[in-house]
C-alpha cells in the first residue's frame, strides 16, 4: 500500500503546531521504527517526502510557495497527529537521495501517514474528505462512533517494501486502540484523471466492494463521476485487480468498503475513491497481524 496518497488538501502553508512530545514507540522492525511526530522538525520532514513523491516524483502541480518551499503542507497539518516510520541507520548523504544539507531529522523519516480524529475536526472546520464526499449523513447515521480521517500516505522510493507498509498500519491500529476509534475512512487514488480509462478497475470497486447501505457516502454533486462504466457481468475481476493501485488492492483485502462515485483531483492528477473502513469489520487476521507483530508499543 505504499506511495499513493489518501487524500490532499488546499494551499500550502507551513504547519505551525506543536505536537505533544509523545516519542511513544509503536512498534519496530529492524532499524526501521514506527512512531508520531514529535516536534514540528519532524512534521516538516514528513512534508518534505510527500512532496518528493506527490509533486516530484508524480503528477501533482504546484503553485509558487509549495515550489520553492520544497514541502507538500495544508492547514490540516496543523490540527493531525503524523505518523512516522523512521530508518534510525541512515547517515546524511550515503543513500544517494537525501541531501546531505538537510537537518538530521530528515533523514530518518521514509514513510508518513497523516491522522486527524473526529473529535478534532469537529473543532477546526471538519474533515478533508468533505471536500470531496458528502459525509455528513454518514456521521450522522453513526453519531455514536467515532472516525478517523487517514491521509497524506507516502513511502520514499527505497522502503516500498511490505515491512514498511505493515509497520505503518502496525501504527495506525494502535491509535485506533489508544484513541477507542471505531471507523477509519479517507480518499485512495488512481494516477491519471480520465475516468473512462479507469473503468475497468473503477467499475470493479463499485460491483463488488460498494459499502451497504448504512455505510453508503456519495460523492459531492458537482464533484461526482459515474464508477459503473462496465455491466458485472463484462467485468474480468482478475483484471480489475491488477489494474488496481497497491494501496487500494490491501484496502480491500483488509475489508474495506468503497463509497460512491469517483472524484477527479486535476491539482494533483489523480482521480480519487473513498474507502471506509468499520473496525468491527476488519478481518480478524489483519487485526491480529497489526495489533501484535511487532510488539506491545512502550509505555502502553
Amino acid at each position: 500500500m505504499p506511495t499513493i496518497k489518501t487524500d490532499k488538501g488546499g494551499g500550502p502553508l507551513a504547519s505551525t503546531a506543536v505536537r505533544p512530545a509523545d516519542m511513544t514507540s509503536y512498534g519496530r522492525r529492524g532499524d526501521l521504527e514506527v512512531r508520531l511526530a514529535s516536534s514540528p522538525r519532524e512534521i516538516d520532514a514528513a512534508q518534505a517526502i510527500r512532496y518528493r513523491v506527490f509533486y516530484e516524483e508524480m503528477s501533482a502541480i504546484p503553485d509558487a510557495e509549495t515550489r520553492a518551499r520544497k514541502r507538500d503542507a495544508d492547514r490540516f497539518d496543523d490540527i493531525c497527529d503524523h505518523l512516522l516510520v523512521l530508518d534510525h541507520a541512515l547517515v546524511p548523504g550515503e543513500d544517494g537521495e537525501l541531501p546531505p544539507e538537510d537537518p538530521e531529522s530528515l533523514k530518518k523519516v521514509v514513510g508518513c501517514y497523516r491522522l486527524l480524529r473526529q473529535d478534532v475536526a469537529e473543532r477546526h472546520g471538519g474533515f478533508y474528505t468533505a471536500s470531496e464526499y458528502d459525509i455528513a449523513p454518514l456521521l450522522a447515521r453513526h453519531a455514536d462512533l467515532n472516525f478517523l480521517e487517514l491521509g497524506r500516505s507516502c513511502v520514499l522510493q527505497p522502503y516500498r517494501t511490505r515491512p514498511t507498509v505493515e509497520l505503518l498500519w502496525h501504527g495506525i491500529m494502535h491509535y485506533v486502540t489508544a484513541h477507542n476509534l471505531d471507523v477509519m475512512f479517507g480518499c485512495a487514488s488512481f494516477e491519471g484523471t480520465d475516468p473512462a480509462a479507469l473503468a475497468a478497475p473503477l467499475s470493479y470497486l463499485h460491483h463488488f466492494h460498494a459499502a451497504p447501505a448504512d455505510w453508503r457516502v456519495r460523492a459531492l454533486p458537482e464533484r461526482y463521476e459515474e464508477m459503473n462504466r462496465i455491466p458485472k457481468e463484462e467485468v474480468d475481476p482478475r483484471e480489475a485487480l491488477r489494474a488496481l493501485p497497491p494501496m487500494i488492492k490491501g484496502y480491500l483485502r483488509a475489508g474495506c468498503y468503497i463509497g460512491e462515485g469517483a472524484v477527479v483531483d486535476r491539482q494533483f492528477g489523480t482521480t480519487d475513491v473513498l474507502i471506509l473502513f468499520p473496525v468491527a469489520q476488519i478481518s480478524d487476521r489483519y487485526l491480529s497481524k497489526f495489533g501484535a507483530k511487532y510488539g506491545t508499543p512502550r509505555g502502553s
